[in-house]
């Protein structure tokens, strides 16, 4: 994951400008020994979500953020285990039939609502869904780059606020991780 996320950084690197920053991530859902890509069509959405009912398994999500002033990056992993509800066949049917599983890895969205796949959490749900914010703060500050944005854009984060409450907020989420994250333990 890191290798893969560093490796988008780059190369994105060769079409931005010198003051930059660039953020890559990649996101990979691991059942016991299987690596779980975006299902290539239906019936491999049900597989994979069968495969998954009632068990669980880890999300990994590899995060790079590249300067490119100095050519600094710094990455972060974070792994979640993810358990997962024991949905019935037909739920799985009326998921699949959306179309949302089939630009997911695993085949599910855990923030969708209508299928709400999972049955309880206690890592990162950001992570889960691509991008665990509480890691990329982390990532920043060794930049000695404050989170921020551009307020025409809606991606602004105002300085000095506090990531992981409005994560927290946005999601509905109560994290049991991003304490221990953002005061530099391994964890997540």
């Amino acid at each position: 994951m890191l290798r893969l996320a560093e490796s988008k950084a780059r190369a994105c690197a060769k079409s931005e400008q010198a003051e930059d920053i660039i953020l890559a991530a990649d996101t990979a859902v691991i059942n016991g020994s299987a690596i779980l890509g975006k299902p290539k069509e239906a019936a491999e959405a049900v597989e994979m979500l069968k495969d998954l009912r009632g068990r669980s398994h880890q999300v990994y999500t590899g995060i790079a953020v590249l300067r490119l002033a100095d050519g600094s990056l710094v990455t972060d992993l974070c792994i979640t285990d993810v358990p997962m509800r024991s949905y019935r066949d037909d739920e799985i049917e009326a998921y699949v039939a959306t179309g949302d599983p089939l630009d997911k890895a695993g085949a599910y969205a855990i923030q969708n609502a209508g299928f709400h796949p999972v049955e309880s959490m206690q890592g990162c749900y950001a992570s889960v869904m691509g991008l665990p914010l509480c890691h990329l703060t982390r990532s920043l500050h060794k930049l000695a780059v404050s989170p921020g944005g551009d307020n025409a854009t809606g991606s602004y984060i105002a300085p000095g606020s506090n990531i992981a409450a409005a994560c927290q907020s946005a999601l509905g989420y109560a994290c049991p991780i991003s304490a221990a994250v953002l005061g530099g333990e391994m964890v997540g």
